[in-house]
């Protein structure tokens, strides 16, 4: 499901991720802000976490079920990939309708909505979008990745990519992308993504992590060097979910042979009853608090969840716990 998309260059800097984008670890920053999206009440939500005391903006989209939310601060614009109408949605002037208390927003640009169906996540470097399109029987049980250029007025497709897996989780980083392999504890590295040619896209490197049932979020500091994956496990159990912190991930991945495994001694683990992790499907990281946001789809039907970095693998309590109906994805933006 969608919080840190990563930069590698100052061009970089318009997102964040999970899903997923890194600070520049200054801590006069002038933005700090939270996003996230419903598939369930038709609405987005917004939180400036820089406020003295953050309080939640929540806005009626256009989309009853949407996914893979992203902000952009420089066009103060929220977009979603929307399972409703099957197609990339953007809609701006957020902060104008904070202060002005405007409780609908209207889309401002959008993509086509005949490119894919069943999307379940976006990630996002610099002006460069990617849409993960599970399988399912209405588009032939088909796993691809549209590559999208985001534009003033819309979004461009440029190319898109069948995999041999099933998606869902997916981040950027730089030029390189990152994907869960659904239903497995398998992460999955395409180098260079942006330069393949479209068609059956082969993985660079595909490594399973000891101890994870099935991963979803997925989230990756170059900041900090740390990779955070969500474990939903069983998808009808609320107790048994988890997150996995690897710290040092570069070396640690370098390290792992493809099809190796990346063993438990490598991983930071939060999991049991205190967490409230059952079915976490998204996750996004600020390298500067080192705060870990969660979202928590199947307890209390949707909850917006904040952990302290963990310095040891253990059952954690939340430092913060929102409800929020429905939630799917996450988002944060440090600028």
């Amino acid at each position: 499901m969608k919080n840190l998309f990563i930069c590698s260059s100052l061009l970089m800097l318009l997102f964040t991720s999970c899903d997923n984008n890194d600070s520049d670890n200054n801590n006069e920053s002038k933005e700090l802000s939270l996003v996230t999206s419903s598939n369930t009440s038709g609405k987005v939500s917004y939180t400036n976490l820089l406020a003295s005391s953050p309080s939640v903006s929540y806005f009626t989209i256009a989309s009853l079920d949407a996914e893979g939310v992203s902000y952009d601060s420089d066009t103060d614009a929220i977009t979603v990939v929307s399972r409703t109408n099957n197609k990339l949605e953007t809609y701006a002037g957020i902060k104008t309708a904070v202060t002005s208390g405007i409780a609908n927003l209207t889309l401002s640009i959008s993509g086509a909505a005949t490119d894919f169906t069943n999307p379940r996540e976006t990630a996002v470097s610099g002006d460069m979008v990617v849409v993960a399109q599970d399988q399912a029987e209405i588009n032939g049980n088909t796993n691809k990745l549209f590559l999208y250029q985001r534009t003033t007025t819309g979004f461009t497709l440029l190319k898109s990519f069948t995999t041999s897996f099933k998606l869902w989780g997916i981040h950027m980083d730089g030029n390189d992308l990152y994907a869960v392999a659904d239903l497995t504890g398998d992460i999955v590295q395409f180098k260079n993504f942006t330069s393949n040619a479209s068609g059956a896209i082969t993985a660079t490197k595909r490594v399973t992590i000891e101890g994870l049932t099935r991963t979803h979020g997925i989230t990756y500091s170059s900041n900090d060097d740390v990779m955070i994956l969500t474990d939903v496990a069983s998808a009808t159990s609320a107790t048994d979910g988890g997150l996995v912190v690897i710290k040092n991930f570069s070396s640690v991945f370098s390290s792992t042979a493809a099809a190796g495994t990346i063993a438990m001694s490598n991983q930071v683990r939060i999991y049991g009853a205190q967490s409230l992790l059952g079915n976490p499907v998204d996750v996004a990281y600020d390298d500067v608090t080192n705060n870990i946001y969660v979202a928590e789809r199947l307890n209390a039907g949707g909850q917006v969840l904040t952990f302290s970095y963990p310095t040891a693998s253990g059952d954690a309590a939340p430092t913060n716990v929102r409800a929020e109906a429905g939630v799917t994805s996450i988002f944060v933006l440090r600028k």
